[in-house]
């Protein structure tokens, strides 16, 4: 079984803007230690290209207040 890696958008980062809009949430069977704090899309596809890893997504959902989370599989 592949490991995984989870992130999700950040929400003071709009697209356009020169900065990453991701931020690194978990880590799970992967031997893998990250020291920024947030990363770009294709810097994620990249790490996780390299160590065999998948990339999951975590959206928002919109329609409830309290902004819980629930989980999609990026493709």
């Amino acid at each position: 079984m592949p490991g995984k890696i989870f992130y999700r958008e950040r929400t003071k980062v709009g697209e356009g803007e020169k900065k990453p809009r991701f931020m690194l949430v978990a880590v799970a069977d992967v031997n893998l230690k990250v020291f920024a704090k947030h990363v770009r899309q294709s810097e994620l596809e990249e790490i996780a290209q390299s160590v065999g890893a998948e990339l999951v997504l975590l959206r928002r959902k919109k329609d409830q207040p309290g902004g819980d989370e629930e989980v999609e599989v990026a493709e």
